[in-house]
């Protein structure tokens, strides 16, 4: 953002087709307040004729999706933008009089906000094309891992109904395209059975399944250890092979995403110093990439906060002292940087031991991970700011 102070607030509460803009003076007088068109023509008039009476600070509540237009119209003409979170305006809603809520009223706070109280206000620089790419991608790699969940979930739920010996041998492996073929072939026991070990492990062959002779003989154990068919099996003979087709689609959809956004997120500057911590992979180093893109933070606290890792205090009097996880923030920056806290845990020592800490002073497994998380995202934010490389605490003890 420029020095210069801004002589025009204009709050943003944007929607689908139409914005709510309300524009402010220093002193609080309003210069505008009218729906805004999303539409670029539209939106240029009104930042134009603003931009005409002094310096324009454009804030909104949602930089992404519906507000993205209005984001990139302001960075392309050098006006400022800033966003402001939700959670803080809605806190803030609560000191206006009224319980009324209108789009018209909400772009007035945001605007007041910004006005009254900076410091709510988070800076948004322009996103570069590829970290624009990858936030589209993640997330569309995200929506397809939860059909994936949904789906193999689906699978194991009717194997445990009709035949639950067999759902513990493919229960595991549903992840493997092989033992989806064969599902998709020979859905039920009865037309395993028919089909015979040879063609069975033919095909788990045929499908790149290295241990195909172990597998099929577990298949056929599972078989022998069940002779009864239970009702609903011929329905099930009829829904499992969409399902198991379904899944194979959603892998490879999964391999053609990771192919793109390896191939985007190799090329980006972070990337070499998010990887060399480890437990960062290459969808943790995108998703981190992606969400932090046009954000500024002031310090490793304000980067914990806007993940949702910094514990909320509560504490009234004697009787009430205590902290608890925080439910606002990124969800998907803290979901990444859980999944990879909690992978870590497993191979690296001092992250097993703070860990190990965490548990011995009373916590539960998520709330240990979550603190873990926490200090590596402290270490990731010097990291980012300085632009090095991590070094564990041994190689630094050694030097």
């Amino acid at each position: 953002m420029t020095t210069a102070k801004p002589r025009i607030y204009l709050g943003l509460d944007v929607d689908k087709t139409d914005h709510w803009a309300c524009a402010l003076t220093e002193d609080g007088q309003v210069l505008w307040n009218k729906t805004l068109p999303n539409n670029e023509a539209k939106i240029i008039d009104i930042y134009t004729k603003l931009a005409t009476q002094g310096q324009v600070l454009v804030i909104v509540n949602q930089p992404a999706t519906i507000g993205a237009l209005a984001t990139a119209v302001a960075q392309h003409m050098g006006i400022d933008v800033a966003y402001l979170p939700g959670l803080t305006m809605r806190r803030i809603a609560d000191l206006y009089p009224g319980e009324a809520k209108t789009d018209e009223k909400d772009a007035f706070i945001i605007a007041d906000t910004a006005r009254t109280l900076p410091h709510t206000l988070r800076s948004l620089t322009t996103t570069d094309k590829d970290e624009a790419s990858l936030a589209m991608l993640t997330g569309f790699d995200l929506d397809l891992s939860r059909q994936v969940t949904q789906v193999t979930n689906r699978i194991r739920g009717l194997y445990t109904q009709i035949h639950p010996e067999l759902e513990k041998v493919i229960g595991s492996r549903l992840d493997h395209d092989a033992i989806l073929q064969v599902l998709a072939t020979w859905p039920t026991a009865q037309a395993l059975k028919k089909a015979g070990k040879a063609r069975v492990d033919a095909k788990l062959k045929k499908h790149g399944a290295r241990r195909h002779a172990t597998w099929t003989t577990e298949l056929f154990h599972a078989l022998s250890r069940q002779t009864v068919t239970v009702t609903g099996t011929e329905a099930a003979e009829l829904v499992i092979p969409h399902l198991a087709r379904q899944l194979i689609s959603l892998h490879a959809q999964r391999a053609g995403v990771a192919t793109q956004v390896e191939t985007i997120v190799a090329t980006h500057p972070l990337y070499p110093v998010l990887r060399s911590m480890p437990g960062i992979g290459l969808r943790t180093a995108a998703v981190i990439i992606a969400e932090l893109s046009g954000k500024t933070f002031t310090s490793a606290a304000a980067l914990a906060s806007s993940a949702g890792l910094a514990p909320t205090t509560r504490q009234s009097g004697s009787s009430i002292r205590s902290e608890r996880v925080s439910h606002s923030g990124n969800k998907r920056l803290k979901r990444a940087l859980f999944l990879s806290a909690f992978a870590i845990i497993r191979t690296d020592h001092t992250s097993r031991a703070y860990y190990d800490r965490k548990r011995a002073q009373g916590k539960r497994h998520n709330q240990a991970i979550i603190a873990l998380a926490h200090r590596r995202l402290n270490v990731l934010y010097a990291m980012l700011r300085d632009g090095t490389l991590y070094d564990s605490p041994e190689t630094l003890l050694a030097a």
